[in-house]
């Protein structure tokens, strides 16, 4: 079994009387893409600052690439890269000094082929010997996943990467991400804009309140608490809700011109009711189905649907 990226046992940071992360477990697949989810304030930032650097933990553990950062603080850190949420880099610089000046911070020789292709791949090139001051808000963005990656990190956290820039960065660097993993690159992504998760993680985490609530296969995860929504329209409409509708417990719209049938997993699937209303001779004319999104899943087990499920 391969070491983990990046393992915490009893990860826990306080701050007073106020705990912002309790005893946190977690391990990270090496070349996986992993999504932290949660709401404001959950505690995926404290978490990522403890990994990096920027936070002191108060106990537990933090093991990357198998090496104990309390054994050694700096050297396992080499191999980090972080996009913060924050725009953190010198004003007076081009961009390609402050790719530079990253190398340097990380120890590594200067690489102008590796700034070239980063800057590419975030297309930045024409903006090489630009100064950062003079770079709009989306292209100051882009810098910081260049900074963040110029290294060649094995770890990388995007802290919600993408708040606040366009569509065509989002999707720059969804195509980036997907390419890094390839080559063996952990992520750990934080975003707010859910489809960035459902479209790339391989795993799902969901914190509340700095207590890590579950981990997950992402598809098994859409399934255990995702729903199927099936619309069924018919063609005349009905005076109440018939015998099959009343067995697979759906609902007739007050109109009676539709059927609403959620299916979650362990329910009968569709289809079945679909059978018995034709063996009932209902006329249908429509049937439209609507698949729950992350966004969906997320909702419903931050309202605690898992500990009822339990």
């Amino acid at each position: 079994m391969s070491v983990p990226a990046l393992e915490l046992q009893g990860l826990s940071k306080r701050y007073g009387e106020f705990t912002a992360l309790h005893t946190v477990d977690l391990a990270i697949r090496p070349g996986e893409i992993f999504a932290l989810l949660g709401p404001n304030g959950a505690g995926k930032t404290t978490m990522i600052g403890s990994v990096c650097g920027l936070v002191k933990k108060s106990s537990g553990s933090i093991r990357v690439f198998g090496k104990d950062l309390d054994q050694d603080p700096v050297g396992p850190r080499y191999d980090i890269g972080l996009v913060p949420q924050e725009i953190n880099f010198d004003p007076f610089f081009t961009v390609a000094e402050s790719l530079r000046i990253q190398l340097g911070f990380y120890g590594r020789p200067a690489d102008e082929a590796r700034i070239d292709e980063v800057l590419t791949a975030l297309n930045l090139h024409a903006k090489k010997d630009a100064y950062t001051r003079a770079l709009s808000g989306g292209m100051k963005r882009r810098l910081l996943i260049a900074k963040a990656l110029v290294h060649k990190p094995r770890l990388v956290f995007l802290d919600e990467p993408t708040a606040g820039v366009d569509v065509e960065l989002r999707r720059d660097l969804w195509t980036y991400v997907r390419k890094l993993a390839s080559e063996g690159t952990t992520i750990v992504l934080t975003t707010h804009y859910l489809e960035e998760a459902e479209e790339l993680a391989d795993r799902v985490g969901i914190i509340n309140e700095g207590r890590l609530l579950m981990v997950e296969d992402k598809a098994t995860l859409l399934r255990r608490f995702g729903e199927r929504r099936v619309i069924i329209t018919f063609e005349q409409p009905q005076p109440g809700l018939s015998e099959a509708g009343k067995r697979f417990a759906a609902r007739l719209s007050e109109d009676g011109r539709t059927l609403t049938y959620v299916e979650r997993d362990g329910c009968a699937p569709s289809g079945e009711l679909l059978r018995a209303l034709y063996a009932e001779g209902q006329l249908i004319s429509d049937v439209e189905t609507r698949r729950s999104r992350m966004e969906d899943v997320l909702i419903e087990i931050l309202r605690g649907r898992p500990q009822q499920a339990a």
